[in-house]
């Protein structure tokens, strides 16, 4: 089990889960943050500050944002396991399902 970032994040990145995530698991893509599975130790530190509630516990994703589960993993098909976001810095792609989802406006 782990955390999943969901649709509230998508063209927003607030990045607030980033500073409180203890083993620097949440990576950059280019429309949103993605949690690396296999490095977060499901403390739920990031949960509770994302201003849009983008971060579920993966049995609690809602039912309309269940691909973003998946969405994350394959985030790292071609990363694997960096061993921390940081030093890796943002990348410049993201997850296939990223590619039907239209622009989203936030008010900051």
């Amino acid at each position: 089990m782990t955390y999943t970032i969901a649709f509230p994040c998508v063209d927003l990145k607030d990045k607030a889960c980033i500073e409180e995530c203890p083993v620097d698991c949440i990576y950059e893509g280019g429309r949103m943050l993605y949690i690396q599975p296999d490095e977060c130790v499901d403390c739920g530190a990031c949960e509770p500050v994302c201003p849009v509630e983008a971060i579920f516990y993966e049995d609690d994703v809602p039912e309309e944002w269940k691909d973003y589960t998946a969405a994350n993993a394959e985030f790292f098909v071609d990363l694997g396991s960096p061993g921390g976001a940081a030093k890796l810095g943002a990348q410049d792609f993201d997850a296939a399902l990223l590619a039907a989802v239209p622009p989203q406006e936030h008010d900051h």
